[in-house]
């Protein structure tokens, strides 16, 4: 007689396999991009046929919008975790050191990066569900920048939403240029992340004179 195990020890089992699913989908995309990945090749380094992972992602869209969420969940829960966009904390604290966790978890992770930073595969978008980490983290930033005003750390007219931009394309240029030009260099030491305390203060310098204004 067949035991059927309990519907928690199932749904856990389903989970292990999704996760697992997600890791080897990792290892796919470092090795031969995103654009890259294939179920196919997914299932054949899990030992299993293409068509049983259609038990757990209904195509590679799928696949794509899972590693995408947890890729920004993940990047969420590091920043929380160091207290990087804690609204309690000193804002200019948790802003140089938010962004170097940002920058630092970004290079360290290249292949989620490339998803979540960048729109490497034709024909893929989001979903609301995969984009609701990043739109928690936007508003927590878009916090951060709205206490380094109130705190006098920049100019008491600054337009915010245009700093954000501008933080936004600064952040985003120096984790492309190290990820596109120097893969692999150490954060520490890489050609651009090396420069990262550089841009911010000159972002700070910037907007402490809020020539945005202008």
């Amino acid at each position: 007689m067949s035991v059927v195990a309990p519907p928690d020890r199932r749904r856990r089992r389903r989970q292990e396999t999704i996760e697992q699913v997600l890791d080897v989908a990792l290892e796919v995309m470092a090795e031969q991009g995103a654009a890259g990945l294939t179920l196919g090749e997914v299932a054949r380094r899990m030992g299993i046929r293409p068509p049983s992972l259609y038990g757990y992602f209904d195509g590679k869209h799928a696949l794509y919008d899972a590693l995408f969420e947890r890729g920004w969940r993940a990047l969420l829960e590091t920043l929380r975790a160091a207290g990087a966009i804690d609204q309690t904390a000193d804002p200019l604290t948790g802003l140089r050191n938010g962004t170097t966790l940002l920058v630092r978890w970004a290079v360290e992770h290249p292949a989620q990066s490339a998803l979540m930073f960048w729109r490497p595969v034709p024909g893929f978008a989001p979903s609301e569900r995969a984009y609701a980490p990043a739109v928690e983290l936007d508003v927590e930033s878009r916090a951060l920048l709205a206490r380094l005003r109130d705190a006098g750390h920049l100019a008491p007219d600054v337009d915010l939403e245009r700093a954000y931009r501008a933080w936004t394309a600064l952040v985003g240029g120096v984790i492309s240029q190290q990820l596109s030009n120097a893969p692999g260099e150490p954060f520490e030491t890489g050609a651009f992340t090396a420069v990262l305390p550089d841009v911010m203060e000159m972002w700070l310098d910037h907007h402490r004179r809020n020539p945005s204004a202008r």
